[in-house]
């Protein structure tokens, strides 16, 4: 599929990170977007930057996804300002790290909301339109995490292999649609991300790499425009999925558990 100026991309999560840098991406190319987050005063602060760069429309629907009548007070006011997305890129989404019997289980809960929830509720509602114009398609981000369980991070490797499997199935049902179905799984990334999972100055250290949000986003795109059903951001990530789907799961578990905790103190 090709970008195309006329038709918009809604990107929740665009306030930061990941999403914002879809955002810068996406907006370069020309294409006008409707931004969503919770927090309108940075949703203002992207647009207002991208306002001054690009001479492109831009739409700010500040809402928490966490809520669960987010995603229809969504739709009606893009119906009330009468905008049909035609790509949708679900950035939305957080983690925490500790044992799940002691995190706050409202917490874990709404993470699930944001993370599973509200990306399947938005898929599900706008999908039927880009059928029926046989154009568009969604990229979904999920993440290396969900290829591996993720004992002190198990809700969000959970709700990340869900995104990752969800992505999969849709793609091979559109297959011949003409809309377009992708899991964008990156691995570490520099963003605010960490910080607000409560990983220690320790374990962000050990985990993060160099790549920022702006290093994977176009290589995410262009996986996107070809139409990819998994991508990966390097070879590294590639790596440990391949790792995680074919190594007996003890393995894995083990793995993943000692990466976590690497670096706590």
């Amino acid at each position: 599929m090709k970008s195309e100026g006329s038709r918009y991309a809604l990107i929740t999560g665009a306030s930061a990170g990941i999403g914002e840098a879809f955002a810068r991406l996406l907006a370069a190319e020309g294409r006008p977007l409707i931004l969503v987050a919770r927090t309108e005063s940075e949703l203002n602060r992207v647009a207002g930057v991208l306002a001054t760069q690009h001479d492109v429309p831009i739409t700010v629907v500040a809402i928490d996804l966490g809520r669960p009548d987010a995603v229809g007070f969504l739709a009606r006011e893009l119906e009330r300002r009468n905008l049909q997305p035609d790509v949708i890129i679900n950035s939305a989404g957080f983690g925490l790290f500790g044992a799940a019997h002691v995190l706050s289980a409202e917490e874990q809960v709404n993470m699930v909301d944001v993370n599973v929830r509200a990306l399947t509720d938005i898929t599900l509602r706008f999908l039927p339109g880009m059928v029926a114009r046989r154009r568009g398609g969604v990229l979904n981000v999920a993440s290396i995490a969900g290829f591996a369980p993720g004992p002190y991070m198990a809700v969000y490797h959970a709700t990340k292999a869900f995104a990752l499997s969800f992505s999969e199935a849709l793609s091979a049902e559109l297959a011949g649609s003409g809309v377009t179905v992708s899991a964008f799984c990156p691995g570490p990334v520099l963003t605010g991300f960490h910080a607000r999972a409560g990983l220690t100055m320790g374990q962000r250290n050990h985990i993060l790499k160099s790549l920022v949000a702006a290093d994977i986003v176009e290589n995410a795109w262009r996986g996107f425009e070809r139409g990819q059903r998994v991508i990966t951001t390097d070879p590294v990530a590639a790596g440990a999925a391949w790792f995680a789907r074919v190594m007996p799961r003890r393995l894995v578990l083990a793995a993943t558990r000692r990466i976590l905790l690497k670096g706590q103190k």
